[in-house]
């Protein structure tokens, strides 16, 4: 009997390009809203994404989802993501290795494209980050993206600890890097390759044009904006570098709106037709309702104009 070759061989898809992080969706009551959930996959592919990914700090986690609805969530974005043409990264980051292992087994029946795991929240040392990854090293082939921030306060990983990952375990040759100094950090793990394979950054994209400049292989942004960010990065992957400036230049003034108004995201979500509401919840678990002024909504407005040109829809 003819053996089953790896899954990277057989089945990947390109780990590279503009993969946002799934904002999560909630109803006028305060519950996940998975139908929209499901939505927002749909409209990913329309919009161009190359990739996505869900739970991440972008969509609420750690708090955003408690454990039923984000079991649940997974099946949700795995069904909605069958047959599509962007890749999909679940996260099954926990606070540590054993809650861990409990997403990934469960993101494991789902058969995602890959995984994505933030270091262990509960960590006391760069040790415990390591039997944290190779625990899931063994228990996946999939491509896993280890994000480099978002576990124990003080401990960092350092470069080359995720070069020795990669080394020991090929599947975890990817880096979501987001630990400061992002971009000396993203130059030492290009500089790694082949046994790194993928260089992705997060933080919304502020310095997209320069990471493509010296060879990012993409980045993770909220989900709002998906479409403007497959423009800029479309447009300088086929060489036309001037006039992904030109569209980045408009993403950079939403960004700014990002920083100066809370509750952008929500807004924007509701007014291009993807959300029905603009309810969120904190990293707290707690309800948030999005409540900008008239004067507020107005600038958003007038910024958000610019960006027009570059919108699927």
């Amino acid at each position: 009997m003819a053996l089953r070759p790896p899954l990277e061989a057989a089945t990947a898809k390109p780990m590279r390009g503009i993969f946002p992080i799934l904002a999560t969706p909630y109803t006028a009551a305060g519950g996940v809203d998975f139908e929209d959930l499901a939505h927002e996959v749909e409209v990913f592919e329309k919009w161009g994404a190359h990739g996505m990914a869900w739970p991440q700090h972008a969509s609420g986690y750690p708090g955003g989802v408690n454990k039923e609805e984000r079991m649940r969530g997974m099946e949700v974005v795995a069904k909605a993501a069958k047959g599509r043409k962007p890749a999909l990264l679940l996260g099954v980051q926990s606070t540590n290795t054993e809650q861990m292992l409990e997403f990934a087994r469960k993101a494991e029946e789902l058969e995602p494209d890959g995984l994505i795991a933030m270091p262990p929240m509960e960590a006391k040392s760069i040790d415990d980050y390591r039997t944290y990854y190779r625990a899931l090293g063994k228990l996946t082939k999939r491509p896993v993206f280890i994000q480099t921030s978002g576990g124990t306060k003080g401990i960092d990983p350092p470069v080359e600890f995720l070069i020795d990952l990669a080394k020991e375990f090929p599947n975890l040759g990817y880096v979501k890097e987001e630990v400061d100094p992002v971009i000396d950090r993203m130059k030492a793990l290009i500089h790694a390759k082949p046994v790194v394979k993928a260089v992705f950054s997060g933080a919304n994209g502020y310095s997209l044009t320069y990471e493509m400049r010296f060879g990012g292989d993409g980045d993770m942004p909220e989900a709002q904006f998906t479409d403007v960010y497959v423009a800029a990065w479309d447009l300088y992957q086929s060489g036309q570098k001037d006039k992904a400036r030109t569209v980045f230049a408009t993403l950079l003034l939403m960004l700014n709106q990002m920083r100066q108004f809370h509750g952008v995201p929500q807004y924007i979500m509701k007014k291009r037709g993807v959300f029905k509401t603009m309810v969120g919840r904190g990293h707290d678990g707690q309800r948030t309702d999005v409540e900008l002024k008239p004067d507020e909504m107005a600038e958003i407005d007038w910024n958000f104009e610019a960006m027009k040109p570059y919108l699927k829809a």
